[in-house]
C-alpha cells in the first residue's frame, strides 16, 4: 500500500516528545487532516476518471471510495 503524505507526517511526528495536552490536540489534528486528504485523493480520482471518459460521475463516486480504500486505507490500519 501507499503511505500518504498525512500518514508520513504522522510517523515523524510521533519521534517528538510532546507533552499531554499537546499529544491530544494533535490526534485530533492529524484525524481531520486524513479526512481532509482522503477527500482530495477521492476527487482527484474522480475526476481523473471522468477526464478519461472512463467512468460515468455516479459510478466514479464509488469507485474513487473503493480506489482510496484498496490503495491508502489498508495502510492506515496496518500502522
Amino acid at each position: 500500500m501507499k503511505e500518504t503524505a498525512v500518514q508520513w507526517l504522522a510517523l515523524k511526528m510521533m519521534y517528538l516528545k510532546m507533552n499531554p495536552k499537546e499529544v491530544f490536540e494533535f490526534i485530533g489534528w492529524l484525524e481531520e487532516a486524513k479526512e481532509m486528504e482522503k477527500e482530495q485523493i477521492k476527487e482527484a480520482y474522480k475526476y481523473g476518471s471522468r477526464d478519461l471518459e472512463i467512468q460515468y460521475s455516479d459510478v466514479g463516486e464509488i469507485n474513487s471510495e473503493q480506489y482510496y480504500n484498496e490503495t491508502y486505507e489498508k495502510q492506515c490500519t496496518e500502522n
